[in-house]
């Protein structure tokens, strides 16, 4: 079984783990000790794989991370690797996304902050700068805060073309770059935004997350605050495929890496009673780009359950059969290491889970 890296970001630190041979070791304490870390990014595309970490710390405020021995040694910036220019009048509040680029772009690490800003890495994230244009978009006055604030927490980017950025801001919306970042438009056709007067405007939704398809980089799909939806051309226009699952209110949206039209997304009750869907902790999974939706439960809990699955925490490995893994709010960490079809505890009491991230090592 090939081995894996597992990162867990909680709200009490970074834990990790291996898997060899099939099975799981956890050892040691974790890192970043009552400092609570939203962001992971694992660049696997140099010889050695580098992990970046935004933590935050109560007391010194947020930082990014690096290490380059899976975790044993840290490095962190004299300076602040992610800063607003001073004449911005801006601070950062939190790190919420830590996004290596593809292959099109080596070195290229993209970061997602509270305020909703975007910066750009070219040094594997060793430093950052603001990416202007988005930060200084004309509708940016118009922007509101979701309930996690106002936040750009989602990035993806296309393997074959460096210059196509994606983002999602809350609660702001989609919007798309297809030059290097240097101009912006919003992106929401087809998503609602049922909390506002006009439940259909250019922007404003509050997108909760997106997944880019594992065999066709043109297809995403969306989680939304109420509805679950897919795009089919990088997202220009959207379309929903909530129906079929037991509510289309959630967070975490995850694409198979290698299967195409293969999607995982787990249901929340509703915005006012974020628990799982039927208080059943079930990961829900599409095999035909949301046409259909099967519950996957085998080998997780039968009974009532409250732990709710955050935008983050969720995430596959990158292995052939994939490996899913998430991790919820009562501090419980699952795995699949077939798609999906089962599922296994491998770790429980944990802090708050907030963030998770796996990749295929050698």
């Amino acid at each position: 079984m090939t081995d894996v890296l597992l990162t867990v970001g909680t709200r009490k630190g970074l834990f990790i783990g291996r898997r060899r041979g099939g099975r799981w070791d956890f050892g040691g304490p974790p890192h970043f000790n009552a400092q609570a870390v939203y962001a992971i990014g694992i660049d696997a595309r140099g010889a050695v794989p580098r992990l970046l970490v935004g933590g935050d710390s109560a007391h010194w405020g947020p930082s990014v991370f690096r290490s380059d021995d899976l975790g044993a040694t840290w490095t962190e910036p004299a300076e602040p690797a992610v800063r607003f220019p001073k004449d911005t009048g801006a601070s950062v509040e939190r790190v919420w996304q830590l996004h290596p680029a593809g292959p099109a772009a080596p070195g290229v690490v993209y970061a997602g902050t509270e305020p909703a800003a975007l910066f750009r890495s070219a040094d594997g994230g060793e430093s950052f700068e603001l990416v202007r244009p988005l930060w200084e978009h004309p509708t940016r006055s118009q922007w509101m805060p979701g309930g996690g604030g106002e936040a750009v927490h989602t990035v993806v980017t296309d393997p074959r073309d460096p210059d196509a950025v994606t983002v999602a801001v809350s609660a702001a919306g989609v919007f798309r770059s297809r030059d290097g970042g240097g101009s912006w438009s919003p992106s929401n056709h087809g998503v609602s935004a049922v909390f506002l007067p006009d439940p259909n405007p250019e922007f404003g939704q509050c997108v909760h997350k997106i997944a880019q398809d594992g065999g066709d980089p043109d297809r995403l799909y969306l989680q939304n605050h109420w509805g679950v939806y897919r795009s089919d051309d990088a997202g220009v226009r959207w379309t929903d495929i909530g129906g079929g699952l037991p509510s289309d209110f959630g967070f975490a949206a995850v694409a198979h890496p290698h299967r195409a039209d293969v999607a995982y997304v787990f249901p929340i009750t509703a915005d006012a009673d974020r628990v799982p869907a039927g208080r059943r902790c079930r990961v829900y999974r599409t095999s035909d780009a949301g046409g259909t939706w099967e519950a996957l439960g085998a080998g997780l809990p039968e009974g009532d359950h409250y732990g709710t699955v955050l935008r983050d925490a969720m995430c596959t490995d990158g292995a052939d059969p994939a490996g899913v893994y998430f991790g919820n709010r009562n501090g419980e960490l699952y795995a699949s290491a077939d798609d999906g079809d089962s599922w296994q505890l491998l770790r429980s009491h944990l802090p708050d889970v907030l963030c998770v991230r796996a990749a295929v090592i050698g």
